[in-house]
């Protein structure tokens, strides 16, 4: 038994993309990404949020049913674990039509099978006035906030591991990383879409804290650079995909807003232009189980 413990690890892959309103586009660039991370050893795959689309959500919406089934089969197709970050819905949980004309804003779990193993609906929405081109965001006028936390089991090699869901603006609330962690959660997914300013900000620090507060590997898979919408208007995303150890320390990030800074002039970004970045990590459970007994600070909680 020690020594299946010993390797016991889970590979994980979180994506950085620069997701415009293209759909298709975006598909092509999320199945690149799921064969690219797979054959790297990729067990589960987390995208960001909004990864289908940035902005029109209610157009998205409409394809929620179409847009869920091709990401499953991706899922199927590769064998692998994919968190689709979050996709706008029409419907609650039970199958209910949101009413004031919202929608939920809905993170995704599906099995290597391509079956739908979780689904999570984003239960902070993202209120806050910017110093940015767009100045106030207020989800909540698109979107109602979902009740219910979720943590679901993975089972990859004859091992489980416990996974917790959450969705960008939840990374400021760290009650909710305490919570998960409490239902038994080993690591945190945080698909996001953080602005540049709030994410040059708190991005990094936010990962590692809600990492401490709950001793999860937390997985932050990020939308980066500019984003153009039909209007004219555009958005800029911070980016910076990062995934972070129990402890609180970076294992391994990308370190930028925009893709394709490898190339150094236009001519080798040509040959070289990627529409996506993978950060990957192993979570070293065995490790972190240790590091946690260490400091059992679950044990001395008193608050909740």
């Amino acid at each position: 038994m020690t020594n299946t413990l010993i390797n016991e690890q889970l590979t994980v892959a979180a994506i950085q993309m620069n997701s415009q309103q293209n759909i298709e586009d975006n598909l092509a660039n999320i199945k690149a990404a799921i064969i690219n991370a797979s054959t790297q050893g990729a067990q589960l795959v987390v995208l960001p949020e909004n990864c289908c689309s940035m902005g029109r959500q209610f157009a998205t919406a409409e394809r929620f049913d179409a847009l869920s089934a091709t990401i499953a089969e991706y899922a199927r197709t590769y064998g692998i674990y994919v968190l689709a970050g979050s996709l706008p819905c029409p419907y609650r949980p039970d199958g209910v039509i949101v009413p004031d004309g919202r929608l939920r804003q809905v993170s995704q779990l599906f099995a290597p099978d391509g079956t739908c193993v979780a689904r999570y609906d984003k239960i902070h929405l993202f209120t806050a006035t910017v110093a940015d081109k767009q100045g106030s965001y207020n989800e909540a006028a698109t979107f109602e906030p979902g009740t219910q936390t979720v943590v679901v089991a993975l089972e990859v090699d004859s091992s489980v591991y416990q996974l917790g869901m959450m969705v960008c603006f939840d990374l400021r609330f760290p009650a909710l990383a305490q919570r998960l962690r409490q239902a038994g959660a080993e690591l945190l997914t945080a698909p996001s879409a953080f602005t540049y300013l709030t994410g040059q900000a708190h991005w990094s620090l936010l990962l590692r804290a809600r990492a401490l507060d709950s001793q999860c590997m937390v997985i932050g898979a990020a939308q980066g650079g500019e984003h153009a919408y039909k209007d004219g208007n555009t958005r800029q995303t911070w980016g910076h995909s990062t995934i972070t150890a129990y402890d609180g320390t970076i294992i391994n990030s990308y370190n930028d807003s925009e893709l394709n800074k490898e190339a150094v002039n236009k001519e080798a970004m040509n040959q070289q232009q990627k529409n996506y970045e993978i950060v990957l990590a192993a979570l070293d459970k065995p490790a972190q189980i240790q590091g946690r007994q260490k400091m059992p600070i679950f044990d001395c909680h008193r608050l909740a």
